[in-house]
């Protein structure tokens, strides 16, 4: 886990609008998050050195499901956005060492 050093983006104001205007005209979290523009796309494309860590972008996805309410939250405005990406950073760097483990076996 000590290798993990990603920072945390700067908020996304431009995409933040566009999905904050998806999810008023009647898109699902789910499609606001996992869609080819969406959150956790965005993210991703931020700390896809992830991938020499053993994260791959399905881990990634999956560990972005697990969050999906605190991201969602971000997205009504309810948290901020350093707070809920720290959240979702910590939630990867957690897997980190597991993603390592089977790798090598």
């Amino acid at each position: 886990m000590s290798d993990l050093r990603l920072h945390i983006p700067d908020e996304p104001v431009a995409q933040l609008v566009a999905w904050r205007r998806a999810l008023a005209e009647g898109a699902s979290l789910r499609e606001v998050l996992h869609g080819e523009t969406g959150v956790l796309a965005w993210y991703w494309s931020r700390w896809r050195s992830l991938g020499r860590l053993g994260i791959g972008v399905d881990e990634f996805s999956r560990v972005g499901e697990g969050y999906a309410r605190e991201l969602g939250l971000w997205l009504r405005g309810e948290r901020t956005h350093v707070a809920t990406a720290s959240g979702l950073l910590g939630r990867v760097a957690r897997r980190v060492p597991e993603a390592a483990t089977s790798r090598s076996g």
